[in-house]
Formats: structure tokens, C-alpha cells, sequence
């Protein structure tokens, strides 16, 4: 049936109008009905085996945008709009965008199931359906206040699939409602599913921030994403998530696999899972369990279960990698117990090293330890990561089962981070080489014939200073931030966390404040731009976040600096921020502590939009750095043999503090914090906290770096000046960026783990 024809049927059911006298909002519902109509009506890939992609976190995005361009209709769609005399993307901002995840993890799982969507694979993904998300942030006094945020509305994408599966949990068993969204493929006819979980009886939104009866299981459990762990009943309900989530997922497993017509014994020949860092890894015991149920033995259901299953590491941090004592355990889920305790013992058997146990001496179940045990394979998502892993954080298990290491860098989706959110830089790209790049991103390394065509190289600065005034004047309607669209965009958006290093970030800035006062004003005026939420028990995060406004607030009140520095942070940085901002930046900021970031997928967006990397040689960033050459990316810091050795206290070299601070360029700049300007903005004890840690312990080697750091980005400022030479490094990096598909890493996984 015509489009057209279509939406007149549904605005008229709806709300009795034909399309050209509809609002925005009725255009939107009236274009989600149809599109959601049209997704969920494509049949599943074919395919003897199927993938299940099990994730705390999905973070989708808006998906109307997206859908439209995967059915084929965007075009199409936004013609029939402006015939009504409206705008696609005026219709598209009634779009509240999904609270289902945090950061780059569950951008990942985004990008992926896309991904897979894409290439024609079987594969759905499988989570939990969060009301209220993470948080949304909004700013007060400075600092962040945390609140509730209730994205879902009586239509959405979610479709209720009329499915439920009985948890149980000790003393009480729990039903988990599915719910579905469809994931269509581009470049097909196919689409495979999100399946996410819900408590049948959800509660309302807790009335004053955040804090809700973390003990009312029953209603809160898919309240909120990463509840706050700060007490024993934070840490019990995120056990009890992680089991409602892959317990109703195995169930559905096993389900789906007797509805394709094979038996439990034939789970490993026709299914995989991948456990998406540590958070779904009770996967495997409750598949196991489920497995003995259905008659098969233990040995049996061991087996089916460690062919069955893959796990992706995402992290070096000590902490990230998930420990939970038994005693939570057999609270929550006692029948899984007795088969953690018998997959410890086997475990011992093939490796009596204590550090390598599930159950360790103190009673706690090591999650990461349990996925390699009893797994097929075992990848990190970056070269320097996944070596990091093989040769010093997981050695022991890599001497173990070397055949199960592997690495699989990384990729984004280009439909949404470049196709979508930066329409004018598609638009020159298919006129320098065709459009054919969509479906073999490693065509755009046919952009560098053009890299001495002045006409290409201007009309690429063009984009981009569009882009920069776009985004402009979308701060300055949010928040009332007027910011200057000819100075450098310095972007630096992802996760608030010390090993990130927005702190250093910060310190440049006082950097070039005190320069400016000083009167030695920068080769160009530098805008600072930040994106970031903290986790709420996180105060160290929280108290960088503060600096970063504080320092905002007085650039913002003084006229002798304001012109040549200017600092911004996004309130509530999500999906569709980052899809306003990547297309607007000229430098991306990657400075993590190199051997902490695993990957990054920022830096790969960011790159393909023509922002330069000014960055450690820290996870994909060397990936980055060996693609792009050395003239188009700006790099520093320690390298992380010599991170690891000051860790690990080699020869007496563990960092210290104290030792770079007492310099005196960077006492300077670290007692600014404590200066009258700053404490007439600033909460005293905050700051002095602040200036106590990165003075004192600095755990994350800020000051390690940060003179190395201001020369190079300074270089960077210099050298943005020369706009033709800059254009030049702009265009490798999109060029280069093509490896950087998620195509190419689903490929990867496809080939090599998954075996579709």
C-alpha cells in the first residue's frame, strides 16, 4: 500500500484528521505506528544456528530515524512530510529517547545488533526493559542532581509479546514479562528482535530523586540501571536484576530452540550466547541447571553449556570485573549454588591455582573466572586491550586456554554516526565516491584522491562549520549557552570516571585561564566542550564534574577570557546529544590512562565525522594512530608497559604523586582549585577533596602526563590554524575510519566465535 495512503488510514483512526492537519507529536506517533508496523512484519533471518546477545545495556537511541533508514523509507518519508509542509526532523525531536543503558557498553550492543541486522544474521539481543534508566542529570549550584527518567510512553517501540516466564528466586518467584522491539535490517528484508524483561506490576517513579525501597523487589527490579551498590541492598538488587534477566532469557532459549524442532542436547549446534561483560555471566549456571531439569546429566549439561557460550571482556579495571559473594547468591538464587560450587571444584581440578577459582577464600563468586572456565572463547575489544589481557591480567587464563583468546576491535554503526546525524558530510562523500561506502565502509579510503582537490577540502571546512552552528544554536535553545562557532570545538564525551581523565582536561583549562590573565592569549579561541554523567555513589566523579562547571561559571563572568576560552557541558549527554556534538568537533579528546580504556567507541565516531584524535596510545586509539599516520593525530603520554611497571612498583618506581605535583607549573594548577575565584563559585569542601586526591594519590596519573599533555594539544591549537593542512587530517580521518565499521568487528565475530 502506498505510504501515503497508509499514513492517511492511521492519522484518521487516531485522531480523526488526515495527515496535513496533524501536529508534530500526531506525525510522530502516526510515522512510529507505521514504521514499528513495517519492522515487525519482516520475517527473522534464516539459519540453522541463532545468536543470542545478552546485555545489561542497550543504549538505542532515538529509533525513528534509524528504523526509517534501515526499511528504506527516510527519503521518502521526509518528501511526503514537506508536501504537508513539515519537517522530518522537527517531527523526529517528539521522540523521547530510551533510558536502556549508560555509556559505551551499551552503545556497543546498539551498534551490534544493528550490525547483525545488517549482514542478514540471526541474532536478537537479550536485557531488561528499565523505567527510569540510569538518571537524567540536571545541573544545580554546579553540581549534578540525579532524577528519575521515565522515557516510556503509551506507544513506543516496545510491543508486548503476550510471553512470560516464571524466576524463581529464594523464597518468592517472580514473572518476567517480555516485551519486543524489532531490529530491521538495512540493505534487506529481514529484522531480528530485542527481547527485553519486565516485572509484571512496575512501580511509579520515586517522588524525590533517585532514591527508592531498593528491598521492593517485586516492583523496583527494572526500575533503574546500576542501582546505586553503595549498600548491601543496592548490590543484592543487581544481582537479583542479573538473574531475572538471564534466567527468563535461558528459558526463552530453550523455548525457541524446541520451537525450531531441536532438543536441549543439540543447544551448542544451533545456539550461542555472548555474555556482554560480567553482567549476564549466571547465565551460565542457570542454562546448566535448566538443561539437568530436562533429564540431561551434569557432565552433559556442562558440555552443551561450554560450547554454547562466549564472553566479551570490556574492561582492565579490577573493579569492573563483577564479584559477588555466595551468601547474595544463595539468597537470591540458591538452586544456583550447589552447580557454582561444583563448576569451582572442576575448575580446580583443571587448574589448582588459587587465582584462578570461581569461589574464592573469602566466599566470593569471581563472574569473569566463571565465563572463561565455561566458555568456548574469550575476547577483548581492542589489540592493546586484548594483549593487556593475555599478558598480564588474565595470563593465568590464557596459559590456560590460549585457543579461546582473541581480540575484535570495536566498530560503530556509520548509518547512525555518520549516515544519519551528519546528512551534509554524506552528501560530500557520495559526491567524491559514489554511495556505495554504506555497505563497504572500507570504500572511503577513496577519499584521499581528493586529498589535494582545494574545492573538496574547502566544501569539507564548510561541513563542519555548519555543523558547529547547528549545534550552537541547539545549546544556546537547551540551555541558554551562547557559544562561538568560529573558535576550536575541544569535545571530550563519555562515562565521568578518574581513568578517563577529564580532570587533566580541566587542568588545561586553568591552564589557559591563567595564560589569558596573564595576557598570552592562544593562537585561537579554544571552546572546552564536555559530556559526561557520574554515577551516582561515585563522589570523586561527581567532584570533577563540579570543577568542570565551576570553571565554566567563571570563564562565563569574565570578559577578558570569555573571548578566547569558553567552557560548556551538555546536561544530560545521551545518544541524540552525541549525535548533535560528534558532527561539531574539531578535536577528540581520547586521554585515558593508557592500559585503562579498553577500546572506546567514541574516538571512532568522532573520527569518521572529521574530528582529529589528540589522544594516549590507549585501546583503539593505536589502532587509530597506525591508520591515520602520524601527521593526522596528536599523541602523549606514558606508554602502558611503564603504567603497568609504576602499578606494579618495579625497581621502586611506583608513581607518586607528590613527585610531579611538587613542579612549578603543575602546583600551580592543581592549587588553583583552592583559589579565592574558584571558591567563590565552588563548594569548598568539594574542591579541597578534589585537590586532596589528585595531589595525594592522583590513582589515575593525571599529573603523569599533563605536561606533556598542554604541549601537545597547544601544538594542536597552533596547527588548527592552517585550515587547508587541517583539512587534509580531517579527510584521512574519515578515510581511515571505515575499519572502524561495526560491520567489519560483526563480521569478525561471525567468522571467527559465532558461526552463523
Amino acid at each position: 500500500m502506498d505510504l501515503k495512503v497508509q499514513m492517511e488510514q492511521i492519522t484518521q483512526e487516531r485522531f480523526g484528521l488526515l495527515p496535513e492537519r496533524c501536529d508534530d507529536r500526531q506525525l510522530y506517533e502516526a510515522l512510529l505506528v507505521l514504521t514499528r508496523r513495517l519492522a515487525q512484519e519482516r520475517p527473522a533471518p534464516e539459519g540453522e544456528r541463532k545468536l543470542y546477545y545478552f546485555s545489561a545495556e542497550f543504549l538505542v537511541g532515538k529509533l525513528l530515524d534509524n528504523n526509517l533508514l534501515a526499511l528504506g523509507l527516510r527519503d521518502q518519508v521526509r518528501e511526503l512530510l514537506t508536501s504537508w509542509g513539515r519537517d522530518l526532523n522537527a517531527v523526529e525531536e517528539q521522540e523521547p529517547e530510551p533510558s536502556l543503558g549508560n555509556g559505551g557498553l551499551g552503545r556497543l550492543a546498539a551498534c551490534f545488533l544493528d550490525s547483525i541486522a545488517a549482514l542478514g544474521l540471526r541474532g536478537d539481543g537479550v536485557g531488561l526493559n528499565y523505567h527510569y534508566g540510569l538518571f537524567h542529570q540536571k545541573f544545580a549550584d554546579n553540581k549534578q542532581r540525579e532524577v528519575p527518567d521515565p522515557w516510556m510512553e503509551p506507544e513506543s517501540w516496545l510491543i508486548p509479546t503476550g510471553k512470560s516466564y516464571t524466576v524463581p528466586f529464594g523464597g518468592f518467584d517472580l514473572t518476567a514479562k517480555l516485551w519486543d522491539a524489532a531490529v530491521p535490517g538495512a540493505y534487506n528484508d529481514k529484522a531480528n528482535r530485542l527481547h527485553l524483561f519486565d516485572v509484571e506490576s512496575p512501580a511509579q517513579p520515586p517522588e524525590n530523586g533517585i532514591d527508592f525501597d531498593k528491598t521492593d523487589i517485586v516492583h523496583h527490579l527494572t526500575s533503574f540501571l546500576y542501582p546505586d551498590d553503595g549498600d548491601d541492598a543496592g548490590r543484592l538488587l543487581r544481582v537479583y536484576q542479573q538473574y531475572f534477566m538471564v534466567s527468563a532469557g535461558a528459558q526463552l532459549i530453550l523455548e525457541e530452540l524446541e520451537e525450531r524442532g531441536y532438543g536441549p542436547h543439540q543447544l551448542a549446534d544451533h545456539t550461542v550466547i555472548q555474555i556482554n561483560d560480567t553482567h549476564p555471566s549466571m547465565v551460565i549456571p542457570e542454562l546448566i541447571r535448566l538443561l539437568t531439569a530436562k533429564g540431561l546429566t551434569m557432565d552433559e549439561a556442562i558440555g552443551q553449556v561450554s560450547r554454547t557460550c562466549a564472553y566479551t571482556n570490556h574492561t582492565i579495571l579490577a573493579e569492573a570485573l563483577e564479584k559477588w559473594p555466595m551468601h547474595f547468591i544463595e539468597r537470591v538464587a540458591p538452586q544456583l549454588a550447589p552447580i557454582i560450587r561444583e563448576l569451582d571444584w572442576r575448575a580446580r581440578e583443571v587448574c589448582p591455582d588459587p587465582a584462578a577459582a570461581i569461589l574464592d577464600e573469602h566466599g566470593l563468586v569471581h563472574m569473569a573466572h566463571m565465563d572463561i572456565h565455561y566458555g568456548y572463547s574469550v575476547n577483548g575489544v581492542a589489540a592493546l586491550h586484548t594483549e593487556i589481557l593475555k599478558r598480564v591480567e588474565l595470563k593465568r587464563f590464557c596459559d590456560l586456554y590460549p585457543q579461546k583468546f582473541n581480540n575484535k576491535t570495536n566498530g560503530v554503526t556509520l548509518r547512525r554516526w555518520l549516515e544519519a546525524c551528519n546528512p551534509d558530510l554524506t552528501g560530500l562523500i557520495d559526491r567524491c565516491i559514489g554511495p556505495d561506502w554504506r555497505q563497504d565502509p572500507g570504500r572511503l579510503v577513496g577519499l584521499l584522491d581528493f586529498i589535494d582537490n582545494d574545492r573538496v577540502l574547502e566544501h569539507l571546512l564548510v561541513v563542519k562549520q555548519s555543523a558547529k552552528e547547528r549545534f550552537c544554536r541547539q545549546l544556546r535553545d537547551a540551555q541558554g549557552i551562547d557559544l562561538d562557532p568560529n573558535s576550536i570545538f575541544d569535545v571530550q564525551i563519555k562515562r565521568l570516571h578518574e581513568y578517563k581523565r577529564q580532570q587533566m582536561n580541566a587542568l588545561y583549562v586553568i591552564q589557559k585561564y591563567l595564560e589569558i590573565k596573564a595576557g598570552r592569549t592562544p593562537e585561537h579561541p579554544v571552546t572546552v566542550i564536555f559530556g559526561a554523567k557520574a554515577a551516582p555513589a561515585y563522589v570523586m566523579a561527581k567532584h570533577i564534574i563540579h570543577l568542570i562547571l565551576c570553571l565554566q561559571k567563571l570563564i562565563e563572568n569574565d570578559p577578558a577570557v570569555r573571548p578566547w576560552l569558553r567552557v560548556a557541558m551538555v546536561e544530560n549527554y545521551n545518544v541524540t546529544w552525541a549525535e548533535r556534538l560528534i558532527p561539531a568537533a574539531d578535536i577528540s579528546e581520547q586521554i585515558s590512562l593508557a592500559s585503562k580504556e579498553a577500546s572506546g567507541t567514541g574516538n571512532m565516531k568522532l573520527m569518521a565525522n572529521g574530528a582529529v584524535t589528540l589522544g594516549t596510545m590507549d585501546g583503539a586509539n593505536v589502532e587509530i594512530a597506525e591508520l591515520v599516520g602520524p601527521g593526522n593525530i596528536y599523541t602523549f603520554g606514558a606508554h602502558s608497559d611503564r603504567v603497568i611497571r609504576l602499578y606494579n612498583d618495579k625497581g621502586g618506581q611506583r608513581y607518586r604523586s607528590l613527585d610531579y605535583y611538587h613542579t612549578p607549573r603543575v602546583e600551580r594548577l592543581v592549587d588553583f582549585l583552592l583559589s579565592p575565584e574558584l571558591l567563590e563559585t565552588g563548594d569548598a569542601k568539594a574542591l579541597a577533596a578534589l585537590w586532596r586526591d589528585i595531589k595525594g594519590k592522583d590513582w589515575f596519573m593525571a599529573l603523569l602526563d599533563l605536561e606533556e599533555y598542554i604541549s601537545v594539544k597547544d601544538l594542536a591549537v597552533r596547527q588548527y590554524g592552517d585550515r587547508k593542512a587541517w583539512a587534509r587530517k580531517m579527510l584521512v580521518n574519515i578515510a581511515k575510519s571505515g575499519y572502524f565499521s561495526s560491520d567489519r568487528t560483526i563480521k569478525q565475530y561471525n567468522e571467527d566465535i559465532w558461526h552463523l
